[in-house]
């Protein structure tokens, strides 16, 4: 069995904590409307402060530094600097000064401890408050064992997330990707699994065989990817949390671009035969497959709406490389991409209002987005070899490597191309692909 990989630490990053509304008196209704609008365009980033979470050791100090980071990098949010309040302790238990932090420039503020109960687990409790208005917007408080201390502090970036900009947050996920190491013509490649903000890697294979183009289930902690085992392409499943990994169906040729379907009973691919490559979708239950595409063209890239109802894919049907949308069952196809350059690399959005998209041009490589009837493209960004994009399972937030010629990396965008972060990784990484929430 190929795996490199604590089976305690993968459980534990799934682990169930428990958590319950944590409310004041004074708290005004959950229902509330957004703070902010982040669909309305040129929205000022948030400005929140947060004081280090109180209690006994380092837990709360280190939780809060996974808020800060998972707010700032998100583009909108400003924390404020804690120099500007005086960083005094702040009581959990009462609403804070909100005038000292009004001073500040603070629009939002968070409390909160971290500490240990009575039955040993560990305990933290926040508190988001209206600096304006005086009142609570949101308070949680959760139990789990210290171990997990990194997933807390993204579960309350999450709700801080959603309760200022009415957004699901996409903070508790994990992305899939591969680890580039050793010389460019012969660099190992394995397949890793991190957090969505570069920490807690772990490698799923060992590097013995040559890994593409991993993917998650989006209903699962499953994920499918191609492997050169023996020299020959193959397409595997490989289960998270166990670690048992199966060759799916038995295809002679070359296979490309494996993809779950929304359910995650059938993974789409495509097969090359000659010249020419054909779309077929498997069902992973009966092993069966239905061949989608046919003709002399390379159909490629496949990825199926979050509906499962239609396809989009890349294609030189036309001359160029392409995208087309289809129904999910084959037949006719419709070219979506209309701008200068070649499409490649597409992917639906799980929200299904965009798909996103590499464009080579005489621009370099550029990372977009584009409505499936093919209106409204924008581009987020344009350099020396962008690709691969993959969005967060809330659609507001894309991934995608880019190797500017020592090595690739891995970069996040929004969707509205306010902020670029690169993903911290211990080496080179490639093929970035986001999984589901997993609370």
């Amino acid at each position: 069995m190929t795996q490199m990989f604590n089976r305690r630490t993968v459980l534990a990053a799934g682990a169930t904590i428990a958590s319950t509304p944590l409310f004041a008196p004074y708290s005004r209704a959950q229902s509330s409307p957004p703070v902010i609008d982040i669909r309305r365009g040129q929205v000022q980033p948030f400005p929140i402060a947060i004081p280090n979470l109180g209690g006994e050791g380092d837990m709360g100090r280190n939780i809060t530094g996974v808020i800060e980071n998972n707010l700032r990098r998100s583009g909108f949010f400003r924390i404020v600097d804690r120099q500007s309040y005086g960083d005094q302790p702040v009581d959990a238990d009462q609403p804070p000064a909100f005038a000292r932090f009004q001073r500040a420039g603070a629009a939002g503020v968070v409390t909160g401890r971290a500490g240990r109960g009575a039955d040993g687990r560990s305990r933290v409790e926040f508190r988001l408050w209206d600096v304006a208005q005086g009142t609570q917007l949101h308070g949680q408080q959760f139990a789990t064992q210290e171990a997990n201390w990194r997933r807390i502090g993204h579960l309350v970036s999450d709700q801080i997330f959603e309760r200022v900009t009415g957004e699901k947050g996409h903070f508790d996920t994990r992305v899939v990707f591969i680890d580039e190491t050793g010389p460019k013509d012969r660099r190992q490649k394995r397949l890793a699994i991190m957090d969505q903000d570069g920490a807690n890697v772990r490698y799923l294979t060992r590097g013995g065989d040559l890994v593409l183009t991993p993917r998650f289930s989006p209903s699962s902690q499953d994920i499918t990817y191609m492997a050169y085992n023996g020299g020959e392409p193959r397409v595997f499943l490989l289960n998270i949390e166990t670690g048992q990994r199966e060759q799916v169906g038995n295809f002679p040729g070359m296979t490309f671009s494996p993809r779950f379907s929304p359910d995650g009973q059938r993974i789409v691919l495509s097969l090359q035969q000659g010249a020419s490559s054909s779309i077929y979708s498997l069902d992973l239950r009966s092993k069966s497959a239905v061949r989608l595409t046919d003709g002399t063209a390379i159909d490629t890239g496949p990825s199926y709406s979050p509906d499962g109802r239609q396809m989009v894919f890349e294609s030189d049907r036309g001359g160029t490389q392409q995208l087309y949308v289809m129904g999910a069952g084959g037949g006719g196809a419709n070219r979506i991409s209309f701008g200068q350059g070649r499409y490649s690399t597409p992917v639906w959005s799980p929200r299904g209002d965009l798909i996103a998209f590499t464009r080579q041009s005489s621009e370099g490589f550029s990372i977009g987005v584009v409505k499936p009837d093919g209106s409204g493209e924008r581009i987020l960004t344009t350099g020396f070899h962008n690709e691969g994009p993959t969005f967060a399972p809330n659609g507001l937030f894309v991934m995608f490597f880019r190797d500017q010629g020592g090595g690739p990396k891995i970069y996040q965008s929004d969707i509205f191309a306010r902020a670029e972060n690169v993903v911290p990784t211990p080496s080179f990484a490639s093929d970035p692909a986001w999984g589901p929430k997993l609370g």
